[in-house]
């Protein structure tokens, strides 16, 4: 049958010539299948066939995972669950010989399917945790490691209820790896059990490994006011915003004024904004900054005006004209909910005109080294020496357009000579 097919087709390797005799044999079995089988025997010739073609494949290439994972499919496909188990000891057995992560990575997967095979097919948890042990020797950890096997086996752990093996391995993860996604985890497996104190203590680790993590600090803030910690809350966001090198500064001092805005301490948050336009003068600060005062705790309209006017003010000084144009659409759409006819034409007798303008490029040549662009004319720019710059070029725009229209009227004018 072709179970004894397939047995043969794993012996040695033969000559040539018997090799030939024996495809000819096939060849022959398969056509008498084909008239006198039954579908059955049918597919356990082709399944044979395929066997004999991953066979040579790998042989060739022991270290083709790719073909590992689409035998141990065909062998799942068909429900051979010893054969699957049988390729998987197989495929795990061939270890990169490179200690390069990357030469890794699809070798790693064959190990994570391997378990999976063991616990979902067999459901056999403990084998499937000897599994993941099992790889988890054999990672260099001393060159480089993989968060995703130590996550796995520690939730196989939770899942056989093992909690006290669950936390000895992500401890050791932290020690040997000490990658963010572990830390996560962990904190996520003790807040899930209601652990307060542990997420603490990772959380300080956490932060010792990684003080320059912003999202750590936004999450361990968030823990201490979800369990009404406020005071706590508050001096973790301070501790944060004084760390000298933040990769996202910005999210804690966010994070930091709608907490005191939810605690509705207005003067706290309106220390912090000033506090951190000190730090820096971003047009989102300043935007932000006057809808605060706009709103149910802030000092009002007028306060709010001020900060739109300090705002404005200084990104002049700074020459920023992208920043200015969008601090006054702010300004003017504050203006119509809030405001009314005649601080609304203030601010609209501050509105830019956009022109365009030429500027040389820096790899000029002779054919054309000029770029055209366009900029902001803003009225209240037009004093002193920028004003005498604006009246040259308006005074050359009109010498320009009437030079235009003199040649037009000189044209019809030869064009009724000629008739």
């Amino acid at each position: 049958d072709s179970g004894q097919i397939r047995d043969h087709e794993m012996d040695e390797d033969v000559s040539n010539y018997e090799q030939s005799k024996r495809d000819e044999l096939y060849k022959t079995y398969i056509t008498f299948e084909k008239k006198h089988g039954d579908r059955e025997g049918i597919e356990g010739l082709v399944l044979t066939k395929q066997r004999a073609q991953y066979k040579k494949r790998l042989e060739e290439d022991p270290f083709d995972y790719d073909g590992w994972f689409e035998l141990a499919k065909l062998e799942q496909d068909h429900g051979e669950v010893d054969a699957a188990r049988d390729v998987y000891e197989r495929a795990v057995a061939n270890i990169p010989p490179s200690n390069q992560k990357d030469d890794w990575r699809r070798y790693i997967f064959l190990w994570v399917y391997y378990a999976v095979f063991e616990e979902l097919t067999h459901k056999d948890l403990e084998r499937a945790s000897q599994v993941y042990e099992t790889c988890l020797s054999i990672i260099p950890h001393k060159d480089f490691s993989f968060a995703k096997i130590w996550i796995l086996a520690a939730q196989l752990h939770v899942r056989r209820k093992d909690l006290t093996a669950a936390r000895k391995l992500f401890g050791k993860a932290i020690g040997m790896c000490g990658k963010e996604k572990i830390y996560t985890e962990y904190i996520a497996l003790e807040l899930a059990l209601g652990e307060v104190d542990r997420c603490r203590s990772l959380y300080n680790n956490y932060l010792k490994a990684m003080p320059h993590n912003c999202r750590a600090w936004s999450k361990y803030a968030e823990l201490e006011k979800a369990v009404g910690e406020t005071e706590r809350c508050r001096a973790l966001y301070e501790l944060a915003i004084s760390q000298q090198a933040l990769d996202m500064p910005e999210m804690l001092w966010k994070g930091y004024i709608d907490f005191e805005i939810e605690e509705s301490d207005a003067g706290r948050a309106r220390k912090l904004y000033e506090r951190l336009l000190e730090k820096t003068g971003h047009v989102k600060v300043w935007i932000s900054f006057a809808q605060f005062e706009a709103s149910a705790i802030g000092k009002g309209a007028e306060a709010a005006r001020g900060v739109f006017r300090k705002g404005y003010d200084q990104l002049k000084a700074q020459e920023f004209n992208e920043e200015r144009v969008l601090l006054l659409d702010e300004w003017r759409a504050f203006e119509k909910s809030n405001g009314d006819a005649s601080t609304l034409a203030a601010v609209d007798a501050m509105m830019p005109r956009r022109i365009k303008r030429k500027r040389m490029r820096d790899d000029a040549n002779e054919e054309g080294g000029w770029d055209e662009y366009f900029d902001y004319q803003f009225p209240d720019d037009e004093t002193g020496a920028a004003a005498g710059n604006y009246k040259i070029l308006e005074m050359a725009a009109k010498w320009k357009n009437s030079m235009a229209a003199n040649n037009d009227d000189e044209s019809d004018s030869d064009g009724s000579d000629d008739e």
